[in-house]
């Protein structure tokens, strides 16, 4: 998918999910070619993406091209 044809400023608040249909989280913000994405409500987990892993985005839900497994590698301690 091309960046460019995502409106940045509405994908906040949206639904992340990986390429099995994993839960994600939502994404909280954007920093340069990061999406700031966090799960959880009581043990949050933060994750940054860079936008480049973007598969697809419906305008409700962002497909990102990772799966579970991969998580920890974009994850904030």
């Amino acid at each position: 998918m091309n960046s460019n044809e995502i409106d940045w400023n509405n994908i906040i608040k949206k639904e992340v999910r990986g390429l099995n249909n994993e839960d994600f989280g939502e994404v909280k913000d954007i920093q340069g070619n990061y999406l700031i994405v966090e799960r959880g409500t009581i043990n949050k987990e933060k994750f940054y993406f860079p936008k480049e892993q973007i598969e697809n985005y419906d305008g409700n839900i962002l497909k990102i091209r990772l799966v579970e497994f991969e998580l920890i590698n974009y994850q904030d301690e």
